[in-house]
């Protein structure tokens, strides 16, 4: 199966690429212009806007694993311009994202964007503390993870990372007056990034993002452009969150520790197959069809419905998650290491 679709085309590819960037673009034109007639007009327009910016980070999570197109260096290439548009250091952010689908399932290695918690630890929270960790989980506090995720955090990881590597290489260069700077440089060591090459795509993608920013505050003005972006790729964001969450957290979802951990069966039993209308599935580059991507991230999304029909008779048993189902899919936030699998709140109440 994998070696028939895991095939990518650059024609595809670059097709997906420019029916997402000149809409984008059209839409951020049209809103900044109807400013001036009626902030209605920007209003109806920005949920566009951010439909858009999930296609786009859909895109960049392609690039990311090779699969959007054959060529490498167009997938670093456009994979870094996506990277920029949806705040996100691209080549950073994949080898995260890698690390996920390596240990899928595996609870004691990943515990997904809300860092999903044991049985255990919820116990031994105060009644405040659970209350505000299923506040965190819900769809209401869904926009503010956006917010955290795509535009604070890597600044903030940026910023800070960058300030503790000067003053240490300040202090070591004071210490030892001999040593050369490179030396100093990379003896700092960071949970922000792993490599000089982790940072030197975060020091590009910053600087790219905020040369964007300033030129856009210049042309249509500091207020109406973060007015804007920010609303735009927080609500963007709130949505890839909320649609990653419920692929993984569902009810009795697959959820091993390490020693009894099958890869195989963190891709069937831990991943959901979402329902989603077709319009959705095109803003969402077919990441609803989560079970396959997990089977082989190589095959790029638009292989991903034509495989999956395919073989459907071998994703039977794979959890269908309608959107009606979703609110009661970010239920499911308890890891029951006993059960080996996903549990909602209500069921550990029942326990209790």
């Amino acid at each position: 199966m994998i070696n028939r679709y895991a095939r990518s085309d650059d024609i595809k590819g670059s097709m997906q690429v420019v029916t997402t960037l000149v809409p984008f673009i059209f839409f951020w034109w049209a809103a900044v212009r109807g400013a001036s007639v009626s902030l209605w007009i920007t209003a109806g327009l920005m949920p566009l806007i951010s439909l858009f910016n999930l296609r786009a980070f859909g895109l960049m999570h392609e690039c990311g694993h090779g699969s959007l197109f054959r060529s490498r260096r167009l997938n670093r290439g456009v994979g870094f311009i996506l990277g920029v548009m949806s705040g996100m250091p691209q080549y950073v952010w994949a080898q995260h994202h890698n690390y996920h689908h390596a240990h899928n399932g595996n609870w004691d290695k990943y515990r997904g964007p809300y860092t999903t918690l044991s049985v255990d630890e919820y116990a031994a929270l105060s009644g405040a503390q659970q209350r505000l960790y299923r506040v965190k989980c819900g769809i209401a506090a869904a926009p503010l993870a956006g917010f955290i995720y795509l535009i604070f955090n890597p600044r903030f990881t940026w910023l800070k990372g960058t300030l503790g590597m000067l003053l240490h290489t300040a202090g070591r260069s004071l210490a030892q007056p001999g040593g050369s700077l490179r030396e100093h440089v990379a003896s700092y060591e960071t949970r922000y990034w792993k490599s000089a090459r982790e940072y030197r795509h975060m020091l590009v993608n910053n600087l790219a993002l905020l040369s964007v920013w300033v030129l856009m505050c210049y042309a249509c003005g500091t207020a109406l452009f973060f007015s804007i972006y920010l609303l735009t790729l927080s609500v963007a964001g709130a949505a890839g969150i909320v649609l990653f969450t419920v692929q993984h957290n569902f009810e009795h979802s697959y959820a091993s520790d390490n020693d009894r951990w099958d890869y195989n069966a963190g891709a069937i039993e831990g991943t959901s197959f979402l329902l989603l209308p077709y319009w959705l599935n095109w803003f969402t580059v077919n990441i609803a069809y989560h079970h396959i991507h997990h089977l082989s991230a190589n095959i790029p999304n638009y292989r991903l419905v034509e495989c999956h029909n395919e073989y459907r008779d071998l994703f039977a048993g794979v959890t269908r998650v309608k959107l009606s189902n979703v609110p009661g899919a970010l239920q499911c936030i308890l890891w029951d290491k006993h059960a080996q699998r996903i549990i909602s709140v209500s069921e550990y109440r029942q326990r209790a």
